[in-house]
């Protein structure tokens, strides 16, 4: 704020009338003597770079804060899903599925785990709880219901973690797609290779993958970037590492000091 000060002080016509009278003089505003001198070129820009760096440097400060809540609200909403999906290794394709099993359950206690669940940090005392058939071959239009299974009674989730957030999660209408009076008999499924017990509807590495890395890449990125700017404009550490090379090469080497000296001695 001081730099701005003074650069605020060079620009104010009393400065400027000074250094046009003669030592000693004065004049009134309005009289043939008082000329303020207008503001230089460099002043111009100095006092530009200092209010930019200002506002600059409050928008690089707010933009890092931000970044980490981000990066912390990301990380169970995005983040940790997407390891969970990563660890489960579901097969790339998928299976076939029928429900063996539909239950719509009461209080907590029969609410242990559900299928569907609207809102991943709160429980539920009421819940859907499907299981189905699997079979492990790809699934294709037309295919008929398999007469032996792979597995029976599977946990079947609308997702790895079984819970998500309105509009993209809808525990009434999941519920309707697959086990309701229109559902169909069979219908495809993602399977887990390391969870055996574990079956999902929704399913894509690409997405997965897309989701993780912009949820890592871009709080960081906005964050590392805003605080390097902030240290190199602020930090006079940073500043003298920075510049430590400028002052170096303003000093002459050893070399260049005895060629110096030897031109001296042969000129004199």
């Amino acid at each position: 704020m001081s730099t701005i000060s003074r650069s605020r002080t060079s620009l104010s016509p009393a400065t400027s009338e000074r250094s046009t009278l003669p030592m000693g003089a004065s004049a009134e505003p309005g009289s043939p003597e008082f000329q303020p001198l207008e503001p230089t070129r460099e002043q111009l820009l100095a006092h530009f770079f200092e209010r930019f760096k200002f506002y600059t440097s409050l928008c690089l400060g707010t933009s890092a804060i931000l970044a980490v809540f981000a990066f912390l609200f990301l990380i169970p909403f995005v983040v940790e899903p997407a390891i969970q999906t990563i660890l489960a290794e579901f097969a790339p394709e998928a299976g076939i599925c029928a429900v063996s099993d539909h239950v719509y359950a009461n209080t907590l206690t029969n609410c242990t785990w559900a299928s569907c669940r609207e809102g991943c940090t709160t429980t539920h005392t009421k819940c859907h709880k499907i299981r189905v058939n699997l079979a492990r071959r790809p699934f294709e239009d037309n295919t008929p219901v398999p007469t032996e299974w792979d597995a029976t009674d599977l946990k079947f989730l609308i997702n790895p973690e079984g819970c998500g957030y309105p509009p993209r999660v809808n525990c009434s209408e999941f519920a309707n797609d697959y086990a309701g009076k229109k559902a169909p008999k069979i219908f495809p499924c993602y399977y887990s290779m390391t969870r055996p017990d574990l079956v999902v509807a929704r399913y894509s590495w690409d997405t997965t993958i897309r989701g993780l890395v912009l949820a890592l890449v871009l709080p960081t990125t906005v964050f590392v970037f805003s605080l390097s700017v902030l240290a190199y404009w602020h930090c006079h550490c940073c500043d003298r590492a920075c510049n430590r090379r400028v002052h170096a090469e303003s000093y002459a080497s050893k070399e260049e000091k005895n060629i110096i000296l030897k031109f001296d001695a042969a000129t004199s």
